[in-house]
This record gives C-alpha cells, sequence and structure tokens, in this order.
C-alpha cells in the first residue's frame, strides 16, 4: 500500500529561533500585533511503499530519529495517510 507521510521538525521550546523571530518582527510591522511567537520548522514529505500504517509510522520515526531531526535541538512529530498515486 502507498503512504504519504509527513515529518514536521522544530526547534525545541527554549532553543532560539532567529528566523522565528525575523518572520513576528516582520509580521508585526506589518500591523499583526497579535502573533506572540513564530517558530519555524522544517516540513518533509515521504512517499512509502509499505503493507500497513503502522509501518509507515514506524519507518517514518526511525528516518526522523536517525537523519531528519537533531534531537539535541529539535523535536518532530509524524503523520501519516493513504496515497493513491507517486508523485
Amino acid at each position: 500500500m502507498k503512504y504519504k507521510g509527513t515529518v514536521v521538525v522544530t526547534l525545541k521550546d527554549g532553543i532560539f529561533d532567529p528566523q522565528g523571530a525575523a518572520v513576528r518582527g516582520s509580521l508585526l510591522a506589518l500591523g499583526y500585533p497579535q502573533v506572540v511567537d513564530v517558530r519555524m520548522g522544517k516540513n518533509i514529505v515521504l512517499y512509502l511503499d509499505v503493507p500497513s500504517k503502522e509501518e509507515a509510522l514506524s519507518l517514518l520515526d526511525e528516518m526522523a530519529r536517525r537523519l531528519l531531526a537533531n534531537p539535541v535541538t529539535e523535536t518532530y512529530m509524524v503523520s501519516v495517510e493513504e496515497w493513491c498515486s507517486r508523485p
């Protein structure tokens, strides 16, 4: 079965995010005072051909831990949905 997996990687709380701070400053300058904080990150999309959703989640978690996220400074979340065709 084919799955579309997404890994969202962001800096851990307490780690300064200069890109997020710059975006927040720009949004405030554009007239959006409601913006309290901005955290930038990476959105990684992977297409997998595996037997089950559980295996897809397991593989994505393993890939994120081993390569896609730095466990010292970043956190990550994975999600999976069925995918009918390849990109």
